[in-house]
């Protein structure tokens, strides 16, 4: 059996440059469609900033270290980001009663609401993407992604 031909650059298709590229430009096209749902409404919202709704989803009264510690981004960055995110009414502050110095972030309800609404056109999305893809073929593409996050995160098998 052949290897399908890449007609653009007339090279076999399924190198390992070409799965990351597929992989990058399927999340690329996911995000742009989830993130379309959102424009010109009240709650528009950028990619960082439904990361970091679904981590305090996820976390419910983490802090901002929390944050930076999961996510490796920059402190200021993700400060200015929660800044933002408070104005708009998307999330909670409190002072943590162990530690007055810290401050434990939650979603707002207009930020649980619009999670919600994130998660929820996500997961249409999600049937769309997967349409025509049997289960069994589903559940070979998730195994084998983890296999790839597994390697990345060195937890593979020497």
């Amino acid at each position: 059996m052949r290897k399908p031909v890449d007609k653009v650059n007339q090279k076999p298709s399924g190198t390992v440059g070409d799965v990351f590229d597929a992989i990058h430009s399927i999340m690329h096209l996911y995000r742009t469609q989830q993130f379309r749902a959102f424009a010109g409404g009240e709650h528009e919202l950028t990619h960082m900033e439904s990361k970091v709704l679904r981590f305090f989803a996820r976390q419910p009264g983490a802090t901002l270290s929390d944050l930076v510690a999961h996510s490796g981004r920059d402190k200021a960055q993700l400060t200015r980001l929660i800044k933002g995110l408070r104005e708009r009414g998307l999330l909670d502050a409190s002072a943590d009663e162990a530690d007055r110095r810290s401050t434990r972030l939650n979603l707002s309800e207009a930020g649980a609401a619009l999670h919600g609404q994130l998660h929820h056109v996500g997961a249409a999305l999600s049937g769309v993407a997967l349409d025509g893809i049997s289960e069994a073929e589903r559940e070979q593409l998730y195994a084998l992604l983890q296999r790839v996050r597994a390697n990345l995160a060195g937890e593979g098998e020497p």
